[in-house]
């Protein structure tokens, strides 16, 4: 989803964009149905971040900053497991080979995400589903290397 779907399919929650930099690494901030976002990002980042702070709330029930706990860490990991699922998805890698992107630069562009994102996407996937898995009669194949093959 772009940034701006984001925004219209979530309009519910109060979504500002403001100068986060004095809060060192933060580009995006969810609190009680209120969401944060670094104002000088590119609008891919924005929608990546976005999508990961729409997680939050979701998927996390308290203040989770203090990330040296287990239990916060564990909510990061959900929310970023959603935001992933929502911006990319089994789907949206079967949709870009069948666009026929062939590398992970074209993938990203092609799903309007970053490529950190869509790396640490793939990287999370592999971690949940192994080597592999088969989605829509495709398998989907997480190492050695990204790789899709449709099923007969």
């Amino acid at each position: 989803m772009t940034y701006e779907e984001l925004l219209l399919q979530h309009e519910y929650l109060t979504i500002l964009e403001t100068d986060l930099s004095h809060i060192v690494g933060l580009k995006g901030l969810y609190v009680d149905e209120c969401i944060a976002i670094e104002k000088k990002l590119s609008y891919t980042e924005k929608a990546c971040i976005l999508a990961e702070e729409i997680g939050h709330h979701f998927t996390s029930s308290e203040d989770i900053l203090d990330q040296s706990k287990t239990v916060n860490r564990k909510q990061e990991k959900k929310a970023r497991m959603w935001a992933y699922n929502i911006q990319i998805g089994l789907v949206g890698i079967i949709n870009a080979y069948n666009a026929g992107c062939s590398n992970l630069f074209e993938i990203a562009e092609y799903l309007d995400v970053t490529e950190d994102f869509l790396s640490d996407a793939l990287e999370s996937f592999r971690k949940k589903f192994g080597v592999c898995t088969v989605s829509d009669n495709y398998i989907i194949y997480f190492e050695p290397s990204l790789g899709v093959m449709k099923l007969l």
